[in-house]
């Protein structure tokens, strides 16, 4: 049986998460610490002997340089097992699969990028405060969705999941490993469109966490009991980052 294999991962430490704010779609950089965590994740993959045949990206800067970082070190890795491999076999060439991923780069998708939080874009929750206190004791007091002036629907977020994830399921098939690097909030949606949940559901996700998916694309939309079926749907990791330690 040939699965498509489902990698989401959410970014690296920012500045804006070192700094507690409501980063939105501001385009805050990977700190030196969210660098390192990317490296360690990096290494983790590339001692799993996990080799991405695509890597999607939000193309947000927390996002894209994580994702560059864990292209660079498999291409490494992958690079220097074809110089072993030609050292001990001067005639070898490299297989179709390492030719493929040699030429692998990052794809940048918008549907990707962190929710659109309007006013609130770049602020701290006190510096929210200080400027929009009515907004705020509203927020704080409600248990209900209010709209952020500026700011994105949740129908809209849910929207952009779904596209994602169709657009996924309609380009790939079978025996793929795909890397999607993203963020925090939008990975709620995006995790609870492919569970097919009408309602998304509060994670908490770590820096550089992983969630593994595997799937039987040729019997996605099947109607029938293989949709109960779980050895074609499986959940492999959750909000695993043991990598950091």
């Amino acid at each position: 049986m040939k699965l498509i294999k489902l990698l989401f991962i959410r970014h690296a430490q920012s500045l804006g998460n070192r700094q507690k704010r409501m980063q939105g779609h501001g385009d805050f950089e990977l700190s030196a610490e969210g660098v390192e965590q990317a490296k360690k994740l990096a290494q983790r993959l590339v001692l799993e002997h996990k080799r991405p045949s695509y890597i999607y990206s939000s193309p947000l800067k927390r996002a894209a340089q994580t994702a560059e970082i864990l292209l660079t070190h498999v291409l490494s890795a992958t690079a220097a097992s074809f110089k072993s491999a030609s050292s001990l076999n001067p005639v070898s060439s490299s297989t179709p699969d390492e030719a493929k991923l040699l030429s692998l780069q990052v794809e940048y998708a918008d549907e990707l990028k962190e929710f659109q939080n309007g006013i609130f874009e770049g602020l701290t929750w006190a510096e929210a405060k200080q400027r929009y206190p009515a907004l705020c004791e509203a927020l704080e007091n409600s248990p209900d969705w209010i709209q952020i002036p500026g700011a994105e629907s949740l129908q809209e977020a849910r929207d952009r999941a779904r596209r994602f994830i169709q657009t996924l399921l309609t380009r790939h098939t079978e025996d793929t490993q795909i890397w999607v690097v993203t963020h925090s909030w939008i990975l709620q949606h995006l995790i609870a469109e492919l569970l097919g949940s009408d309602r998304s559901w509060r994670l908490h996700a770590h820096n550089t966490a992983i969630f593994e998916f595997w799937l039987d694309r040729s019997r996605w939309h099947h109607t029938n009991q293989n949709r109960l079926n779980t050895d074609l749907w499986q959940i492999r990791r959750f909000n695993d980052y043991r990598h950091l330690g």
